[in-house]
């Protein structure tokens, strides 16, 4: 096969040829591979933070290659303990600095990651890790955002729960949708994001929050029983469980009088 020929066949596979009056065939593709590695890029997005069930599904993809990996903020980052101390934003660092990691990234690769404050602490470890430059806030759209939508989806149908078909386009049908599915399984509760405080003002989710919300595991200062209070203990007061603090409050009552 002559020069010309080759050329033309590689061609159909992409590869692209300078015209100069030095040619060198094998520079030229050389070069243009070097290109197309620069060029490479990994996207991050999320699925699930604004739904009621399950957690929330972080994906990575690589374009170029087509290379899809996924991994789950757990939803019970998303209950009342954990989401009133904004946990999920450091488990989301972990699991997308975990993701990125597994492709492998060159030095000349960009991460684009999603603008949703979901992934603020995740972008700045990735700044950290892979240089300022290399890490930009997008709006994630295409093939990375429908894939991390059929991952989301995947999983909701796992539980059970078969989505609206119109969930992306009516929020508010599908949030209803969801609640009474709940309502019909109340064993699948362990399954929903119970944390949000708007959902107080649903029967369904009142007991849930009122058990768990600003609860913190301690020990009676008096007593030494272990005990949970709705405040963070601090370490150089004392905690008391309730029977000591209403024994407590009845003497000062007492002393008043």
């Amino acid at each position: 096969m002559n020069l010309k020929a080759t050329e033309a066949k590689l061609g159909e596979f992409g590869f692209k040829f300078a015209q100069s009056q030095e040619y060198c065939f094998y520079t030229s593709v050389t070069i243009e591979l070097e290109k197309d590695a620069r060029a490479l890029t990994i996207i991050v997005d999320d699925a699930g933070s604004g739904d009621l069930l399950f957690g929330v599904v972080v994906g990575a993809y690589r374009q170029e290659t087509s290379e899809f990996k996924y991994d789950l903020i757990d939803v019970r980052f998303y209950q009342p303990e954990l989401f009133s101390e904004k946990e999920y934003l450091q488990e989301s660092k972990r699991v997308v600095s975990n993701l990125v990691a597994k492709f492998a990234v060159s030095p000349e690769e960009e991460i684009h990651i999603c603008q949703g404050c979901i992934f603020d602490e995740a972008v700045e470890k990735l700044r950290e890790t892979y240089g300022e430059d290399k890490v930009k806030r997008i709006k994630v759209v295409g093939e990375t955002q429908r894939l991390v939508e059929i991952a989301y989806l995947d999983e909701i149908r796992n539980l059970g729960y078969e989505p609206l078909d119109e969930r992306e386009t009516k929020r508010g049908k599908s949030f209803f949708h969801m609640m009474r599915w709940l309502k019909a399984n109340p064993g699948m509760l362990k399954y929903a994001k119970t944390g949000w405080p708007r959902l107080k003002r649903y029967s369904l989710f009142k007991s849930i929050q009122n058990e768990g919300n600003g609860k913190y595991a301690t020990v009676c200062s008096k007593c030494g029983s272990p005990c949970k209070v709705p405040f963070k203990p601090a370490p150089d007061r004392p905690v008391y469980c309730k029977s000591c603090w209403a024994s407590r409050r009845s003497r000062r009552n007492d002393r008043r009088a």
